[in-house]
């Protein structure tokens, strides 16, 4: 392998380049390259919809940049300048049209050539802007902002590296506490990559990157809505089953494992998967998050559940804080695995406890019920309706006011009568 070369360009000399070139294509790709790390596709693309200055930043497909304060400012000023004549930033000089990826190069090249940097290409720019963010912050930072992998990052930066070595398995003295919103986001954005769908299977069923690598259509049963593994049927959830769905429908005529290559069908094999899965997660903001961690997650949710609910048929019911104690996650975690487990049908909420569906009067039916019962006996103390109900008198209150405040029912003392109609 041909050994990889750095031309660092001198501030001094880049200083001096910028400056001749101020509101014209040369300046807005040179700025782009070497202040904000675009790579020359980028540069071509751009447009003023992904500049969000108030946020100080750029949108990019696969990541986001942040904007120093230098480029902030040079594309509020490009764009009073421009006033909304294209919506493309990097534009030819003579006809304000968007720029061919050649025109880019050459102009990037005249521009350093007349400064005497001769030797510093494009791609050098991009690359000294990587350097420099490895001076100040964590490889995981530069990964996200850059989009390089941890493999690009050892074969070409190992030596700006504070490790020297990029390492993908993740290091912690606590345990994790997983971002579900972040993940679900990640999931969203990467829908049916290879990177995702090894995800959504490991998150989602618990799959090994092993069974992921593996996985043949022939396993995949879309109809039924089921996994047909070795060892064990899975059922698909909703999200699984639409990228799957999407997945088979884009998939060539013959194909056999799930993943494969684009190029010659040949399916990932399980180191490659990982890197990609790592990658992906590095690029969300899940940088302490691994396959391994997300598969102990599935494990605690799938047993957790079962806790979960043997608790609430010993105690009657179960609050946040006795989940989050019992599943050691944290209280937004051990909210969504209750609401979670309540869209399911698992559990029913009723004020901040959940109850077996079996064991309370189902919410839509409490009103009714208690109407029936005070039309039966006359009047009723909250004790009575917590029996009735099978819930705490507590949970009883806010479903009394507001038949109180809708007068289906009064109040006499500490007992509560049907409302006498008038």
């Amino acid at each position: 392998m041909r050994e990889y070369i750095l031309n660092r360009p001198d501030e001094t000399a880049m200083r001096r380049a910028l400056a001749d070139n101020q509101m014209n294509a040369a300046g807005a790709i040179l700025r782009l390259a070497w202040l904000a790390g675009l790579l020359r596709e980028e540069i071509q693309r751009l447009t003023w919809a992904q500049v969000d200055l108030e946020e100080g930043r750029l949108l990019l497909p696969d990541r986001t940049v942040p904007l120093a304060p230098e480029l902030a400012a040079w594309l509020e000023e490009l764009r009073r300048v421009r006033n909304g004549t294209s919506e493309r930033i990097a534009l030819s000089d003579r006809d304000q049209r968007p720029l061919a990826a050649q025109s880019i190069s050459r102009l990037a090249r005249t521009a350093l050539d007349a400064v005497g940097l001769t030797a510093v290409r494009l791609i050098d720019l991009r690359h000294d802007f990587v350097v420099r963010q490895l001076e100040s912050h964590d490889w995981q930072y530069v990964s996200r902002i850059t989009g390089l992998e941890a493999a690009a990052m050892n074969a070409h930066f190992a030596a700006y590296l504070t490790e020297k070595k990029v390492s993908t398995r993740a290091r912690r003295e606590s345990p994790l506490q997983l971002d579900e919103f972040a993940l679900w986001k990640l999931l969203q954005a990467e829908r049916a990559t290879p990177a995702g769908v090894t995800l959504w299977l490991t998150w989602q069923l618990g799959l090994g990157v092993e069974e992921i690598a593996a996985l043949r259509w022939d396993q995949v049963d879309l109809e039924k809505e089921r996994l047909n593994l070795p060892d064990r049927v899975l059922r698909l959830p909703s999200g699984v089953l639409g990228v799957l769905q999407g997945l088979r429908a884009a998939a060539p005529a013959g194909a056999r494992t799930v993943l494969a290559t684009s190029r010659g069908g040949r399916p990932y094999d399980r180191t490659r998967l990982s890197k990609l899965a790592r990658a992906a997660l590095v690029q969300g903001g899940l940088d302490d998050v691994t396959l391994r961690d997300l598969r102990m997650d599935y494990d605690l949710r799938v047993g957790g559940e079962n806790q979960v609910l043997d608790l609430a048929r010993r105690q009657g019911y179960v609050t946040r804080n006795q989940a989050m104690e019992l599943l050691r996650v944290s209280k937004n975690t051990a909210y969504t695995r209750l609401r979670q487990m309540t869209a399911r049908g698992r559990l029913t909420k009723v004020g901040t406890r959940y109850y077996l569906p079996s064991a309370v009067v189902p919410p839509a039916q409490q009103e009714q019920a208690i109407l029936d019962y005070l039309g039966e006996v006359g009047f009723a103390y909250r004790q009575d309706i917590a029996r009735l109900l099978r819930i705490g008198p507590r949970q009883c209150w806010p479903i009394l006011q507001r038949l109180l405040s809708e007068e289906r029912i009064a109040r006499d003392g500490q007992k509560y009568i049907l409302k006498k109609e008038a």
